[in-house]
């Protein structure tokens, strides 16, 4: 019997309360996780920890918007997004784009002055835990999104699973510094970040236009 299938039998009420657990343990890590990242980013002076750290921030913004719409969704039967939902979305895109910004001059400059991180051993620990964390929530947040057939808790896991790909350009980054020390991976590693964010900024916009959580591909 699939996971799916177990899944199905359960109340619907009951998959919705998982579902609203695993957005507030979202936000739960991700506040953490940007305190961390963005304290030791701006200690050790290495740009892709801080901008990793900055975009944690961003996704607790995006998860709020995310929590309000299951709370919702257990009331009553899903028919959009509301005024609070919007915001979030609109705040969220803005905030992404301001991060890609900013990686973007932090990067050229750390480039053009030489600059680089006095360590990114940090890097490589949070990196490590968020794969494992980002994973385990893409993993629980779509069984559950598919078992209720709800497109926006599907929409939600695959932005999940994009935090879990930036991950690995946080620790590709951070482990080539420390091994190997190779110049300006650490700024490539902030671009990396930044091409990600610009992607989340822009279907956070979209969806704030079309008024839509749910997206048919792998959004975010």
């Amino acid at each position: 019997m699939s996971t799916k299938t177990m899944l199905a039998d359960f109340p619907k009420e009951k998959l919705y309360k998982w579902a609203l657990w695993l957005s507030f343990i979202t936000i739960g890590y991700n506040v953490i996780e940007g305190a961390v990242a963005t304290w030791f980013g701006a200690h050790d002076e290495t740009l892709a920890l801080f901008g990793f750290g900055v975009d944690s921030f961003v996704e607790v913004i995006s998860g709020l918007g995310i929590a309000h719409m299951i709370l919702r969704m257990r009331r009553q039967e899903y028919n959009g997004v509301d005024e609070f939902e919007i915001t979030a979305l609109w705040i969220t895109g803005t905030a992404f784009y301001i991060l890609v910004t900013g990686l973007i001059v932090g990067a050229s400059l750390a480039i053009y002055t030489g600059a680089e991180p006095q360590t990114t051993f940090v890097g490589i620990i949070i990196s490590t835990l968020s794969i494992l964390t980002m994973y385990a929530l893409y993993y629980y947040k779509m069984k559950i999104g598919k078992a209720l057939n709800s497109g926006p808790i599907i929409s939600d896991a695959k932005c999940t699973k994009t935090c879990f790909y930036l991950s690995f350009i946080l620790l590709g980054s951070s482990l080539l510094y420390e091994l190997f020390t190779i110049p300006y991976v650490d700024a490539l590693g902030s671009l990396g970040i930044a091409y990600y964010a610009f992607k989340e900024g822009r279907e956070a916009f979209e969806k704030a236009a079309k008024r839509k959580i749910a997206c048919a591909d792998d959004c975010c």
